[in-house]
């Protein structure tokens, strides 16, 4: 029963994102700034991560660091990204998210805000602050391999 209702969640999640990648482009994009899909899972990529090296962009997604610098360098040219080197490490540079990123993610997002707020009108006050607390416990201690510390530890 869990597994079957987790699925549905996940594949109901997943099915949205995969219809917003791939709906006609917003007509003012041109065809040079759209988005390609594998681009909009790296974008995915890089958000979970949260300012990640190429090189942990490369370890998350399991590419070589040429294919994942091809990737990196095709967002950064579009603006969806920028690099910005390490204070530490000047060989190291931080894939940060820029203006265009953050209004690509606040349109793609606006469904999940919107489940939300359908479970701040259905849930009492203490039934969403227990789905909360259990939902932490599944992201942070459930799914300990895709937690972004873990990939920079094992670098």
């Amino acid at each position: 029963m869990l597994n079957n209702t987790v699925e549905s969640l996940y594949n109901r999640f997943r099915v949205h994102f995969y219809m917003q990648v791939f709906k006609e482009p917003e007509k003012v994009s041109t065809d040079e700034e759209a988005l390609t899909s594998v681009e909009a899972f790296s974008l995915e990529c890089i958000k979970a991560l949260g300012k990640p090296t190429v090189a942990e962009f490369s370890k998350m997604m399991g590419i070589s660091a040429p294919n994942a610098a091809y990737k990196v360098n095709s967002l950064v040219r579009k603006g969806y990204i920028e690099k910005v080197q390490s204070q530490q490490d000047h060989r190291e540079y931080y894939l940060c998210p820029t203006e265009k990123f953050c209004q690509y993610y606040a349109k793609s997002y606006e469904f999940m805000n919107h489940v939300v707020e359908r479970c701040r009108k259905r849930f009492t006050k203490d039934e969403l602050e227990k789905f909360d607390e259990m939902l932490a416990i599944i992201t942070n201690d459930c799914m300990p391999e895709l937690d972004p510390q873990n990939i920079r530890k094992n670098r």
